[in-house]
C-alpha cells in the first residue's frame, strides 16, 4: 500500500528464506547474526556501508520484487586476535544437584558483577533488566527449576516467561561484564567464552535439558527456542 501511494520502501533481510516468500518491493539481505541487520556493535563504518546499500534500492524501479545481498560475510565470525575476556573465572565443574549449581553459579557471579559495573560506567548503558529480579535472586531462582519446582515473579505471571527473561539477562549480563574493558570483540568470541567456560554457561544448557523433560508445554517451547543457541547444544 505505501509503493502504490509513491512512497518507495526497503528491508534489511537476516533470514533468507523469510523474504523469498513473503516478497517485499526492496530488500537487502544481510548474512549477519539475529538481532544486527547493520553488523557488530560500534562499527559505524561497516554499519554505513550497510545502510547506504539498502538506501540505494530506494532508487530503483525494476521491480517488483527487488533482492540484493550484501557482499560482504558476517563481521562476528572473524575472531579479533588482542581482544581477551574482562573478567577470569575458573573453568565450571560437574555439579550434581541443584545446589551444587547455585553455590558455583553464586560465586561466579560475584566474580562478574565488578566488571559488569565497569561495562555500565564505561557506555552508560546496559540491556539487563528484562526479568524483574535482583541479581541476589537469581541462582537460587535459576536452579530451582532442576528441582522441578515452577516458580514466577510479578514481572511474569508464567514460569516459562520468567525463566526465559532470567536467561536472556544472564546472557546479557556476562556479555556486557566480558567486554568491559579494552577492545572489541567479536560476537563469535564472547559466544565462545560463555557457553565453553562459564558455569553460567553450563547452567543455561542444564536448565534447557530440564525444561525439554518438562510437562510443562511452554517451558518446553521456550527452552527449546530461546535458551540456548544451536552451535552449543550437547552433541
Amino acid at each position: 500500500m505505501l509503493e502504490e501511494r509513491g512512497l518507495p520502501t526497503t528491508v534489511l533481510a537476516l533470514v533468507l528464506p523469510q523474504v523469498e516468500k513473503t516478497r517485499p518491493p526492496r530488500a537487502l539481505m544481510t548474512p549477519f547474526m539475529l538481532g544486527r541487520p547493520l553488523g557488530e556493535p560500534g562499527d559505524s563504518d561497516f554499519q554505513r556501508r550497510v545502510l547506504l546499500q539498502a538506501l540505494r534500492l530506494l532508487e530503483r524501479t525494476d521491480g517488483p520484487v527487488i533482492l540484493e545481498h550484501f557482499p560482504d560475510d558476517n563481521p562476528s565470525h572473524f575472531d579479533r586476535p588482542d581482544w581477551v575476556p574482562s573478567v577470569t573465572v575458573p573453568p565450571p565443574g560437574v555439579y550434581d544437584d541443584a545446589d551444587a549449581w547455585e553455590s558455583a553459579f553464586r560465586d561466579e557471579l560475584e566474580l562478574i558483577l565488578p566488571a559488569w559495573e565497569r561495562f555500565e560506567a564505561r557506555f552508560g548503558r546496559s540491556t539487563v533488566g528484562l526479568s524483574g529480579q535482583s541479581l541476589q535472586d537469581w541462582p537460587d531462582f535459576a536452579t530451582s527449576f532442576l528441582n522441578g519446582a515452577l516458580p514466577t515473579v510479578p514481572l511474569h505471571d508464567t514460569p516459562a516467561l520468567a525463566l526465559r527473561f532470567l536467561c536472556d539477562d544472564i546472557k546479557a549480563m556476562y556479555g556486557e561484564a566480558a567486554q568491559a574493558d579494552g577492545p572489541a570483540s567479536s560476537a563469535g568470541q564472547i559466544d565462545r567464552w560463555f557457553w565453553r567456560e562459564t558455569v553460567a554457561g553450563q547452567l543455561l544448557i542444564a536448565l534447557r535439558s530440564k525444561a525439554m523433560e518438562s510437562e510443562n508445554n511452554a517451558l518446553k517451547t521456550v527452552g527449546g527456542r530461546f535458551f540456548v543457541p544451536v552451535p552449543y547444544l550437547p552433541g
